[in-house]
């Protein structure tokens, strides 16, 4: 089933439905460790500062390195058959945190649930754009991408829940079986890529067309990756006891805009929101290195989380409305990995600008870098053949 083509009325069909949901389970699944799995290397296992970095960096190490090699296997096998097995491995890496009894236990199972990541998310994206009406597909992607956000978001607290009742094991065992759930709802999910099933990516590890919209992807999550590490330790700064009120809000922001603004990628066509994406984003960074005080850091965030709300989507429309369905997977799998980049640079980069210039000085560093994303679209798009460009500035 594909949605190539389809009715305009079918964009929540049944395939879509299931198939976010098996998405959804997925990352509650992974967000049940994101507040754990630190404790837990900090904790039961002795590590150092150091330790609990490389045990928890170790994630993104195998996200990187897999992402273009699963967009195109998902392109040649299907959709489905990735996702199987992102949540066996998901699944698999949970159930080595029971008997991680050593650091070294531990890094193995986080860089197991990195190659779950590189093979779930590529896919699943992939296959919400083969689902997808052509003029709603922009909606579509706002639609499934809550799945992620809110997975992410639900997770941690659950996590910590489990943990505080029950213990380490509990938190490992419980996201083990939603890890499960999630491969048993994959299995809903029809084969999607039309009726051209050859590697349309002629085998390319890279795929031309994810590396600008990818770049600038990177650049609009800079200070994304910077926001996260650095809000509370700023929150902390202004005399505040921490940032988790101003994050509640931003997530709230960024959820809220997404849903009643599913379908802004379509009407105003993937570029224009894009570019006008990362400027409000670059905005809010700004308000917040300016404006240094909490009424500044909350006013700030939600300008922030305005603009982050549309930039995945737009950009994500970008990537797919540059290729034909058969190489769908290897284009997402380019574009993906830029996010991995960031968040695996902006830390680093951000953080010497702390040490240099102070949280403000960071937080107007991510600024520029988003705005130098803009500039880099903008450059980048115009040299690009008028095919490419209209699919940019069009709502397919």
């Amino acid at each position: 089933m594909t949605g190539e083509g389809g009715n305009t009325a079918r964009l929540l069909s049944r395939p879509f439905l299931i198939l976010s949901a098996a998405t959804l389970a997925y990352f509650v699944a992974d967000g049940l460790t994101l507040p754990t799995a630190p404790r837990f290397a900090a904790g039961p296992l002795g590590a150092d500062s150091l330790g609990v970095g490389v045990s928890i960096g170790a994630f993104s190490l195998t996200a990187l390195v897999l992402r273009p090699w699963t967009g195109g296997l998902s392109d040649r096998y299907g959709r489905r058959p990735m996702m199987l097995v992102g949540s066996a491995l998901l699944t698999a890496a949970l159930l080595l945190h029971v008997v991680a009894v050593s650091l070294p236990i531990f890094v193995a199972a986080r860089l197991l649930m990195g190659a779950a990541e590189a093979f779930v998310f590529v896919a699943a994206f992939a296959a919400a754009a083969d689902l997808s009406p052509d003029d709603r597909r922009g909606e579509a992607l706002s639609y499934f991408s809550l799945a992620l956000y809110v997975g992410i978001g639900v997770g941690p607290p659950i996590g910590e829940a489990i943990l505080g009742a029950y213990g380490f094991n509990a938190v490992w065992v419980a996201a083990a079986a939603i890890a499960v759930l999630s491969g048993l709802l994959a299995l809903g999910v029809p084969d999607t890529r039309g009726q051209d099933l050859g590697d349309g990516s002629g085998g390319r590890l890279v795929h031309p067309r994810g590396v600008l919209p990818g770049l600038v992807l990177m650049a609009g999550a800079w200070g994304m990756a910077g926001y996260f590490t650095f809000v509370s330790l700023y929150a902390l700064d202004l005399g505040l006891d921490g940032a988790a009120p101003y994050l509640s809000v931003y997530a709230a922001v960024v959820i809220g805009l997404r849903l009643v603004g599913a379908k802004a990628p379509d009407r105003i066509g993937a570029r224009r929101l894009s570019s006008a994406a990362l400027v409000v984003g670059a905005a809010g960074l700004a308000l917040i290195g300016l404006w240094t005080d909490p009424t500044g850091l909350l006013i700030g965030t939600i300008v922030y989380g305005s603009g982050v709300a549309f930039m995945f989507p737009a950009l994500g429309l970008l990537v797919v409305s540059s290729v034909p369905p058969s190489e769908r997977g290897a284009a997402l799998g380019t574009f993906t990995v830029f996010l991995d980049l960031a968040f695996g640079l902006g830390p680093v980069s951000l953080g010497a600008a702390v040490a240099a210039f102070g949280y403000s000085g960071a937080f107007l560093v991510g600024a520029c870098i988003a705005l130098a994303g803009v500039l880099l679209l903008l450059i980048g798009t115009r040299a690009q053949s008028p095919s490419v460009r209209k699919a940019s500035t069009s709502s397919s």
